[in-house]
């Protein structure tokens, strides 16, 4: 028995060393065949490893406002955590009990939504918990001045090897004036890149190099070492002034809600210069109830409508087909011309071409056209070619389109065309590239480029300066500049000027053009429009050019378009933009007198009074503090007044235009969400 077991246990043994033996015999064969007969593949790969380089990305520039304040930015957010597995937290239990209470009370004040006792309850939970988190989260996202702050809280400020407490980064692009400019700064992609506005047009700049690192072998391990540095991105200046924008954005805006337009678009460029100072666009979204920044459509080509026609006289004026510009050429209200009818409502038996432009007249506009093309309708469209009218602008702005002007063929079809471009259809023309044609005749025929790109810098110092360029130096000559500046004149301050019920304001002398189009969809024409207005101001020496084209607006181009661009100037003119002293009446006056909205108090009130140096302010009336209930808007802007109601549910209809004068439910009254208030809006 005894024999049995002891060669039972001897095999056991035999075969567990032949394991060994097999396991030893292996290894060897192994160390031999890597040291010895592969031992160049394998210092091969260690050398691809260490020599092999991986891309180190540059920081992007920063986008800044011609003032620089900054537009778009990396920034560097935290995300604080605690690693409560730490077992190295040598602290007695009454002694992180009392830095947990601490640290409680200072969370709390730190950000709201707990109370003191709620984070220390959740603290000593962690950190007595039987199954300790290795990353517990106390906030989602910090920026660097709270994590900062953060650190100096009890508990939290001692060795890591104490408490745990460490931090996951992450950078972020960001707008510091959020939907602001949105889509002409644009945005950019997971890979770092621009895909939108100026982040896309400008990318190679702002990205920077990319650098390149390699792996090195250190005695604590492998570490990156950069053999070739990133160079960081530019940073760029753009012509955007802040103030400028937040007036053209609250205009625009205004006027969408107050006419339910589709989208509208408006930019405002320094005459002398060219440099855009904003630029907005914006649609409604049904999705959030509210108009949004939207596609960039002062760089999408539309029929442009009647505000062609100043760029098909300034052709006509350059040709010499026009002379005289208060001679009469017959015209009437209806033309057939081959084989179809021009129709002209606002025609008469005979207009000089100051009255033509006037009353935007399209038979008026068509003879005098037809005078030097009929015989080659295409050399229109070769003549705007050579006025620099299809030059890319490139402002950079991404997605700026050149204007489309079909060749077309000497033929009836083509004379027939040609009549229609002549005021406005057949044609698609982005509205920036209006807005440039009417900057020419506002600057005396130099055909300035638009440009939204200041200067380049790097790392704070100075690399370069965009200047002032020129598509054309002379687009057409001053004296034919002068004389359509005074048929744009005639169309906001003539008697039969169709802009002249809605333009006209005797603070601020504008001069402009309407201009009218049908929207096509699937290639036939809707009852939609597209409401244009182009022009500049102070008409005797102007400083600015705007252009404002909004889509289903339910008034003509002068109610819409036009009061925005009015509306702009007025509120430049307040704050003395233009060449003047500052004018608070011109900022929501009644009757030539001053008047202040939404004060919260008779002492805030003669504050202000005194500040602007007004003895009285008639009009001006006090706001109760908010107290619950439905809240008194009252005096405020209708971006502001549908802001916060509709945050609280309320249905808003609104009247009349200017600032919120009167509601309908009275403020501090009971309310139930889905309610519907109307506001009653003056000016």
């Amino acid at each position: 028995m005894k024999a049995t077991k002891k060669k039972l246990i001897l095999g056991r043994y035999a075969v567990v060393v032949g394991i060994m033996l097999l396991m030893s015999t292996a290894v060897v064969y192994s160390l031999v065949r890597n040291t010895v007969f592969e031992a160049a593949a394998w210092n091969a790969k260690a050398d691809s490893l260490l020599t092999r380089e991986t891309p180190v990305i540059p920081d992007r520039g920063k986008i800044f406002s011609d003032n620089g304040a900054v537009l778009a930015a990396n920034l560097n957010y935290y995300v604080p955590r605690i690693d409560w597995t730490v077992q190295k937290i040598k602290l007695k239990p009454d002694t992180v009990d009392r830095l947990l209470r601490q640290l409680g009370d200072s969370l709390a004040t730190f950000q709201s939504g707990k109370s003191a006792k709620q984070w220390y309850d959740e603290l000593k939970r962690e950190a007595t918990s039987a199954k300790p988190k290795r990353s517990y989260r106390l906030f989602k996202e910090l920026t660097h001045n709270e994590y900062e702050r953060l650190k100096t809280f009890p508990f939290l400020n001692l060795p890591k090897s104490k408490n745990g407490f460490y931090y996951d980064g992450t950078m972020r692009r960001v707008k510091p004036y959020g939907s602001m400019a949105s889509r002409s700064v644009g945005n950019i992609g997971p890979n770092n890149h621009g895909r939108s506005g100026l982040e896309m047009a400008l990318d190679s700049l702002l990205y920077g190099v990319e650098g390149r690192a390699k792996s090195i072998q250190l005695n604590s391990g492998m570490a990156k070492w950069e053999c070739v540095p990133a160079v960081n991105g530019y940073d760029i200046t753009t012509t955007i002034n802040i103030g400028l924008q937040d007036i053209v954005e609250n205009e625009l805006y205004d006027m969408c809600r107050e006419t339910d337009a589709r989208w509208g678009t408006a930019v405002l460029m320094e005459t002398a210069t060219g440099e855009i100072k904003a630029i907005s666009n914006l649609e409604w979204n049904s999705k959030q109830n509210d108009y949004i920044e939207g596609t960039n459509h002062a760089v999408l080509g539309y029929e442009p409508g009647s505000v062609m026609k100043p760029i098909s006289m300034m052709v006509a004026l350059e040709d010499g087909k026009v002379g005289n510009i208060n001679t009469p050429i017959a015209t009437g209200t209806s033309m057939l011309y081959c084989g179809k009818y021009i129709k002209d409502p606002h025609g008469g038996a005979a207009l000089s071409p100051v009255q033509i432009i006037e009353t935007s007249s399209n038979i008026g506009m068509s003879k005098i056209i037809l005078r030097d093309y009929e015989s080659n309708p295409d050399g229109f469209r070769q003549r705007l070619e050579q006025m620099g009218f299809f030059v890319p602008y490139n402002t950079g702005i991404a997605g700026e389109q050149l204007p489309h002007i079909r060749k077309v063929k000497n033929n009836a079809e083509g004379r027939l065309s040609l009549t229609r471009m002549a005021f406005g259809y057949a044609t698609e023309i982005p509205p920036m590239r209006i807005l440039a044609m009417y900057n020419a005749i506002a600057n005396g025929g130099k055909y300035v480029r638009p440009r939204l790109v200041k200067e380049l810098s790097r790392e704070g110092g100075r690399d370069s300066i965009v200047p002032v360029s020129y598509i054309r130096k002379q687009v057409c000559s001053p004296e034919n500049a002068a004389k359509l500046r005074e048929m744009l004149h005639a169309v906001v301050w003539g008697s039969r000027g169709t802009a002249r019920k809605w333009v006209q304001d005797d603070r601020v002398e504008i001069a402009g053009k309407t201009g009218t189009a049908y929207v096509t969809e699937n290639g036939r024409y809707t009852s939609q429009k597209r409401l244009a207005f182009c022009g500049f101001f102070p008409y005797k020496n102007p400083k600015y050019t705007c252009v404002v084209l909004m889509a289903g607006a339910n008034r003509g181009a002068g109610a819409s378009s036009g009061v925005v661009l009015k509306n702009i100037a007025l509120k430049m003119y307040a704050r003395g933009l233009l060449g003047n002293q500052s004018d608070y009446r011109a900022d929501g006056g009644m009757g030539g007198q001053p008047r202040l909205f939404a004060s919260y108090g008779n002492s805030l009130r003669r504050n202000v009074a005194r500040g602007l140096g007004l003895s009285q302010m008639p009009g001006a009336f006090t706001v109760p503090k908010p107290c619950g209930g439905v809240p008194d808007v009252r005096g405020l802007n209708v971006r502001e007044a549908v802001a916060r109601l509709e945050g609280l549910g309320l249905n808003v209809r609104l009247s009349g235009a200017g600032y919120v004068g009167d509601q309908s439910l009275m403020p501090g009254t009971a309310y139930h969400r889905g309610q519907t208030i109307e506001l009653r809006l003056s000016r």
